[in-house]
């Protein structure tokens, strides 16, 4: 029965997903060079970042269903005002994906790799996506503050690449400087369930339940005074304590 899921799923989300990402792309091509003929370039970038949300959201909530749900908890209702800075543990290819679960204008922290994917590597440049590793610190500096000025929250994987046991592996501390400089909430999110979605080394995608729980925001008034160094540490255990408990009520 598993195997014939995993047959059913792959076999109905592979066609949709390359059919609705050719009309969407080409669609939103077209509404971009539209607007930009009317619209300033900060409201064209904030159609095109809500476009990229709205696409993401199609996939995981209704391109996934029913083979693959979400639970998704918020346990930041009583959080101040954003901009955020989201820190994610790093599970799966598919995590940039599930950050259309957040009604945000966003843009995300991303390896080089996602820039190098056909189409949609090329509208994440245009969006103002960040790729940390190839840009000097600095600028990365600079690009988050006018960002974050503007009212956009950040998303970042601090791991670099995806853990390969489940555990949360050590933090790159350049968001944790960003946090120091500009003094925004950093929002813990926690991810499990979708390691395989798909798999290390395979392109098949498993049925399952992906969880992702938002956590309180951490405000400038409680790490001020940290060195990034121990912010990073302290932003990660609590990531990794929580995805413990999460993996052992899986």
């Amino acid at each position: 029965m598993r195997i014939l899921k995993i047959a059913c799923l792959n076999l109905l989300f592979y066609p949709l997903f390359i059919i609705f990402s050719l009309t969407t792309f080409v669609n939103l091509g077209i509404v971009v060079i539209f607007s930009s003929l009317f619209l300033s370039k900060r409201k064209v970038l904030k159609l095109l970042r809500q476009a990229i949300r709205w696409y993401g959201a199609v996939i995981i909530r209704i391109l996934f269903f029913p083979f693959i749900r979400l639970d998704y908890k918020n346990y930041g209702a009583n959080d101040p005002p954003g901009p955020y800075l989201f820190v994610c543990n790093h599970r799966a290819a598919s995590d940039p994906f599930l950050m259309a679960v957040f009604p945000y204008e966003i843009i995300q922290v991303v390896n080089i790799w996602p820039f190098r994917i056909p189409a949609l590597g090329i509208i994440a440049k245009i969006a103002g996506y960040l790729s940390v590793r190839e840009m000097p610190y600095e600028e990365f500096s600079l690009r988050t503050r006018e960002l974050i000025g503007q009212g956009v929250s950040i998303a970042a994987f601090p791991e670099g690449t995806r853990s390969r046991t489940g555990a949360v592996g050590n933090f790159y501390g350049a968001i944790f400087r960003t946090a120091l400089e500009t003094g925004a909430p950093i929002v813990p999110v926690c991810i499990t369930g979708n390691e395989s979605v798909p798999p290390i080394g395979s392109g098949w995608l498993r049925p399952g339940v992906i969880k992702i729980h938002r956590l309180p925001a951490i405000t400038s008034d409680r790490y001020r005074d940290f060195s990034a160094f121990k912010l990073k540490n302290y932003v990660r255990d609590i990531i990794a304590r929580e995805v413990q408990a999460m993996d052992q009520t899986a």
